[in-house]
């Protein structure tokens, strides 16, 4: 009992250091491109939600951002660098493009990235107000603080599997 205690405590601390340290990686192709620079200026202060610093790297991040439409022959390098990223890891679909395709109904463009890799949370939009794209970091340090994102669900699976087998 005391050790389910223990470690459900140390888990909720870093959990709630997660989420006031996002490290993003911004994978930028289209038009929100312009909405998503705005948002980063002094205006909108993102730094008070611990996400202001993109980095370059996706092996330095822990948050992708998707920013725009994302076509069929940039999804393969999409995933790779989804694969990079250590885990956990965060996804946040920026705009109508990188949610569902957009206008862009065509052979050409992926009809929303979650067709490739699986999205944490979603920002409507083309392109997001900048309201939209906080309520959507809020939304997601709380999906970071309860354990919910897909990342550390996968990872609690494993886990639990991983238990359950090594106890046969």
């Amino acid at each position: 009992m005391g050790l389910e205690f223990t470690t459900g405590r140390l888990a909720d601390a870093v959990n709630w250091a997660r989420k006031f340290s996002l490290f993003q990686y911004p994978f930028v192709t289209a038009c929100c491109a312009m909405e998503y620079m705005a948002l980063w200026g002094p205006r909108y202060d993102v730094a008070r939600f611990g996400a202001e610093f993109p980095r370059f790297s996706p092996r330095q991040a822990d948050m992708l951002m998707i920013v725009g439409t994302v076509s069929e022959r940039n999804a393969p390098v999409l995933k790779r660098i989804y694969e990079q990223i250590c885990e956990p890891k965060w996804v946040i679909a920026f705009g109508v493009c990188a949610s569902s395709g957009g206008f862009y109904q065509n052979y050409a463009v992926t009809p929303g990235i979650d067709h490739i890799i699986p999205v944490d949370v979603y920002i409507p939009g083309c392109p997001p107000r900048p309201e939209a794209v906080l309520d959507a970091l809020i939304l997601l340090q709380h999906k970071i603080q309860t354990g919910e994102g897909h990342s550390q669900r996968r990872i609690r699976l494993a886990q639990q599997q991983q238990a359950s087998g090594g106890a046969r």
